[in-house]
């Protein structure tokens, strides 16, 4: 019974620039979104915690625009930055890596 075994000079594919921008927004977004949920409960809790000792009923408007809100934007924009400088580095170094793979791939075999 023959045994596939992998084969050693297997071609490593470069990296794919246009992956780059792909998961920058989908970091971006996910991070976005799970702190828009953490600020909303937060403020939830805050607004109701804030009209029981008041005696009043809680307006949680105020949730969503004053503290989920903005505290996602700002989230967003540190996410957006830092998958961005992330993933190029990320790539730089792919890219690099294939490269020196190739040139020793390329001398092995002139030997």
């Amino acid at each position: 019974m023959a045994r596939m075994e992998p084969s050693i000079h297997t071609s490593p594919r470069d990296p794919r620039w246009y992956f780059v921008p792909l998961r920058v927004l989908l970091i971006t977004f996910c991070f976005t979104l799970l702190s828009f949920a953490v600020g909303l409960f937060l403020g939830i809790c805050g607004v109701v915690i804030r009209a029981a000792l008041h005696g009043v009923h809680p307006d949680l408007r105020i949730a969503y625009r004053e503290i989920a809100l903005p505290a996602a934007i700002v989230v967003a924009a540190i996410a957006l930055l830092s998958a961005t400088f992330i993933e190029l580095r990320h790539f730089r170094r792919a890219k690099t890596l294939n490269r020196i793979e190739r040139q020793m791939r390329h001398a092995s075999c002139r030997q």
